[in-house]
């Protein structure tokens, strides 16, 4: 039943994750800081490079997001637990988008020119992909044992 509970609450939280700001960006230290999140980073890249936000936006929002919905359907018996590798599937992909924002804090720190603060938008986003894998490998192998997962 905790199972079922998180992974609605995911469900909830990752849109919120996705407009909360992951960082704080400026050009200059004098300068006021812009807040970036999932989603205004991809309007930008959506300006400036199609092709990469529509990856861009298959990893950090489809992806997670669909894996979500599926565990919560393998765990209330809507889905067949056949479905699980793809889910797990679905899971590599989504943390590749934490990588690329580690990443550019790091060049962009790395760098020195500009100015960049993590904010709790960041954290809230990595904590819903990192539950979602537990929740993932859980559901795995309860519902591999009893056949949907449902008494965890």
């Amino acid at each position: 039943m905790i199972l079922r509970v998180l992974t609605l609450l995911l469900l909830v939280l990752y849109p919120v994750a996705w407009f909360a700001p992951l960082m704080r960006a400026g050009l200059l230290p004098l300068f006021e800081l812009s807040e970036i999140s999932v989603i205004t980073g991809l309007q930008s890249l959506w300006g400036s490079d199609v092709i990469l936000a529509l990856i861009v936006t298959a990893f950090a929002l489809f992806a997670p997001y669909l894996k979500t919905i599926g565990l919560a359907l393998v765990q209330w018996n809507l889905l067949d637990k056949r479905a699980m590798p793809t889910l797990h599937v679905l899971g590599r992909l989504t943390m590749a988008d934490v990588f690329l924002i580690a990443l550019y804090i790091t060049v962009v720190k790395g760098i020195g020119i500009g100015r960049l603060e993590t904010a709790w938008g960041l954290y809230l986003f990595t904590a819903c992909i990192l539950t979602s894998i537990v929740i993932g490998i859980v559901t795995e192998k309860t519902g591999l044992r009893d056949g949907a997962g449902s008494d965890t």
